[in-house]
């Protein structure tokens, strides 16, 4: 089998900050900001009303 090459890796945009480089990997990877869709997946997980 052939080998396959690694990628080279892309080095990170030192012009932006960690938190400025982890906002847009998050809106690249369309993620939801309002948290719905966390909420109602622990709605899933743990439903309402039920307590420790």
């Amino acid at each position: 089998m052939p080998e396959k090459k690694a990628k080279p890796k892309k080095k990170p945009d030192r012009k932006l900050s960690q938190k400025e480089r982890f906002i847009e990997a998050a809106r690249a990877a369309e993620a939801d900001e309002t948290g719905e869709t966390f909420e109602r997946t622990i709605e899933k997980i743990i439903p309402p009303g039920s307590k420790k």
